[in-house]
């Protein structure tokens, strides 16, 4: 199973634009944000588009297009970004009900579902413990 990127192409593209906007350029195309990702556009328009329905950036058309942060990035938490992203559970049940006439069939689903839900909101907390901008201060120490 592939793991989702989502979340990883988002963030990485909101720290481009912070550092743009540290660096004095406010807005970047999608191009742009595109060749620090490493992939097409199309896929940096479609999160960029989740973004902005979430107010963390802001889309200028016209003379000077492009992609600029809505808020200071100190002000932009990885949890927002996650929601933004209509990311998925870090896990998931069966896709299919399981044996109910099995015991360890019969358990399983709530067992899990338990610790499942445990293990996300210890997440979610991280997540908006974190911001843009911590991720960017990170980022260039590495």
């Amino acid at each position: 199973m592939a793991a989702n990127s989502r979340l990883t192409i988002a963030t990485h593209a909101l720290a481009w634009l912070a550092l743009a906007r540290r660096r004095g350029q406010e807005v970047l195309t999608s191009e742009q944000v595109a060749a620090s990702v490493n992939t097409n556009p199309v896929i940096i328009r479609r999160s960029l588009g989740d973004l902005r329905r979430a107010g963390l950036v802001e889309v200028r058309h016209g003379a000077g297009a492009g992609w600029s942060l809505a808020r200071e990035p100190e002000g932009i938490t990885l949890l927002e970004v996650y929601d933004a992203v209509d990311a998925q559970p870090p896990f998931g049940l069966h896709r299919t009900e399981p044996n109910l006439e099995c015991p360890v069939g019969h358990g399983i689903r709530p067992a899990l579902s338990g610790v499942y839900g445990r293990v996300e909101q210890a997440m979610r907390r991280e997540l908006a413990e974190t911001s843009i901008a911590d991720v960017l201060r990170e980022t260039l120490v590495n």
